[in-house]
């Protein structure tokens, strides 16, 4: 959330894919650390330093302000791109696992998938599709220009960035019209309004009124007066020479080309390559090999369980009625809903500071990083989540009141915040001796623990009324409805009514909410998949661990243990709780309490 401007809209790793083959296969005891282990670190190591090259990834500079140019995004750059990750794939496959010691069979196995993601990626040209329902190149640029500076160096390097907008975008649109050409663009109807977030910067009065100008509204003391003035009026023309022009460029071939001609079917399946394609994105977001209807059927169980839990909180409240008119009465029931922006903020920063009374009975370690509860931007707030939330930040959506139910803001705050994703990535990041690539987000296991944390809120004790449990229960099944859907949208021929029909008749989630959750699944294929999954393999890995070890089961130990890992495949996490178990489940921090 608070990588710098060149970094941010890179968009080329954001997720990984896995090679679920090499991934999971269980391998031999490890090796003492020898020979395997230098040929392995030599590869990433060189990779790695190539891709923060390539402006890929965020590296140290990055964090100062040394990069003052964009990403190259251009078809022949993109093809290099590919022949290079293949090259290092082969390299890999020369690596025997059982010659790894133990931490680096567990950085190979992320490492491999990570590759494979990469490669996956640039085989379907995904760099032809830079946008879905829920984020684009753009809208990522403007997030990452409310950044704070704090040095000169940092302003001067921004400014530079600024000048680079044409090229970037040029090559963006460039990219776009050749997906265009083979019919490889996001849904129609998951596009039409998203250009809020481009007149958001070309109907701003002057450049100071536009996003790109926030760093130079308040800049550090440290910067002479005099400077800053200076810097300042760089940065407004800039703005006005480099940003204004770009995104009018962008605006124009977005309203009169690219929507105009983009697909009108939904399924992903039907793209070119269409069925590979799918299954790539299942592997990518679930880290296993299942099929898309393997998956529908797992979601449909699912989703009967929950309900018959849903049904028996309705009796807790007193409602006399079936499960539709209860959600009838939620999404209109005014005690619901809060009356003020803030007011939801001072919610959702309660749930959390109700947290913090409770984390030590369930957690050990426990993270640095703080994180600030704030808004949703307003050019994002219209088509984005409820919330988000990652290191030292959790985003509260405070558009449309009406649609963000108070009874749901529990559940909500622990999945961004803590325990959830504001939580989980920095105990991943503070982690030591890890190379760099293991800082990257695996969705299955960071969306699995962020809805897990929803249900640990049960014993934790976080839900204080009926109400707030149905509002878990709706997020439950919400999740799980996801398996249904997704794969009901891009295999199975469902419509964007059947898909809206069905999240409304099985959660509490209000018309807005189920209206950009839906686009969201029809333009990101797979991502939906990730939540329930990861959290039924960290839930029966539990279930596991307290079998075999009874009353040494420790759920401080347990906690650790998933977080101390960090971000990795689900296979992995699984050996990982069958080794904590096998060593009595012993905390993997033993100097703490």
């Amino acid at each position: 959330m608070e990588k710098k401007f060149g970094a941010v809209i890179a968009g080329a790793c954001m997720v990984l894919s896995l090679n679920v083959a090499a991934a999971t296969t269980a391998p031999a005891p490890a090796a003492k650390a020898g020979p395997a282990d230098a040929q392995f670190k030599t590869i990433y190591t060189q990779e790695w330093t190539w891709r923060l090259g390539q402006k890929m990834e965020e590296g140290e500079d990055d964090e100062k302000g040394g990069t003052t140019t964009l990403p190259r995004i251009d078809p022949a750059t993109q093809q290099k791109r590919l022949a290079y990750w293949q090259d290092v794939m082969k390299k890999l496959d020369g690596i025997k696992q059982d010659k790894l010691s133990a931490e680096e069979v567990i950085n190979y196995q992320v490492y491999k998938a990570q590759i494979a993601a990469l490669i996956d990626a640039q085989k379907f040209r995904e760099y032809e599709k830079p946008l879905n329902a829920d984020t684009a190149f753009w809208s990522n640029m403007a997030s990452a220009a409310r950044n704070t500076l704090t040095k000169e160096k940092e302003y001067q390097d921004y400014i530079k960035q600024m000048s680079d907008v044409p090229r970037y975008f040029n090559d963006q649109i460039v990219n776009m019209r050749a997906g265009m050409a083979r019919g490889f663009t996001p849904p129609k109807v998951t596009l039409i309004g998203r250009d809020s977030s481009i007149t958001s910067v070309t109907e701003a009065k002057t450049p100071q009124d536009t996003v790109f100008y926030m760093p130079f509204k308040s800049m550090p003391t440290t910067i002479p007066a005099a400077r800053q003035e200076e810097l300042r009026a760089e940065g407004v023309k800039a703005i006005e020479t480099y940003v204004l022009p770009s995104y009018r460029n962008l605006l124009k071939f977005m309203r009169e080309e690219y929507v105009p001609k983009s697909r009108e079917d939904l399924a992903a399946e039907n793209l070119p390559d269409g069925k590979a394609y799918y299954q790539s994105k299942i592997v990518e977001f679930t880290t296993t090999t299942m099929s898309a209807d393997e998956i529908h059927q797992i979601g449909v169980s699912e989703m009967a369980k929950i309900r018959a839990e849903m049904l028996d909180v309705i009796k807790q409240t007193g409602f006399d009625g079936d499960l539709p008119a209860f959600l009838q009465f939620l999404r209109t029931d005014s005690r619901f809903y809060a009356k003020t922006p803030e007011e939801l903020l001072m919610r959702s920063a309660w749930v959390a500071k109700k947290f913090d009374a409770k984390v030590g009975q369930y957690f050990g370690y426990l993270p640095r990083r703080r994180f600030a509860v704030i808004p949703v931007p307003d050019d994002q707030a219209p088509f984005y989540t409820s919330g988000r939330g990652g290191p030292g930040v959790y985003l509260v959506n405070t558009y449309n009141l009406p649609s963000r139910a108070l009874y749901s803001m529990p559940a909500l705050t622990l999945h961004e915040s803590a325990p959830g994703h504001a939580f989980q990535m920095p105990v991943a990041m503070e982690q030591k001796g890890r190379p760099a690539f293991r800082n990257a987000y695996i969705s299955a296991y960071g969306e699995g623990w962020a809805l897990y944390s929803e249900r640990l809120g049960v014993e934790m004790g976080m839900y204080e009324t009926p109400y707030e449990v149905f509002g878990m229960l709706s997020y439950q099944a919400w999740r799980a409805s996801r398996l249904v859907v997704d794969t009901g949208i891009h295999s199975k021929g469902w419509t964007r009514k059947q898909a809206q029909d069905y999240l409304k008749a099985n959660t509490a989630l209000s018309e807005h909410e189920i209206e950009t959750e839906v686009d969201r699944y029809i333009s990101w294929p797979g991502q939906a998949l990730s939540y329930y999954l990861g959290e039924m393999s960290i839930i029966n890995a539990r279930k596991k661990a307290e079998a075999a070890l009874g009353s040494k089961f420790d759920i401080r130990a347990f906690h650790d243990t998933v977080l101390q890992l960090g971000s990795v495949p689900l296979p992995v996490l699984e050996a990982r709780i069958d080794l904590f178990i096998k060593e009595g489940g012993k905390s993997p921090y033993p100097n703490l309490d």
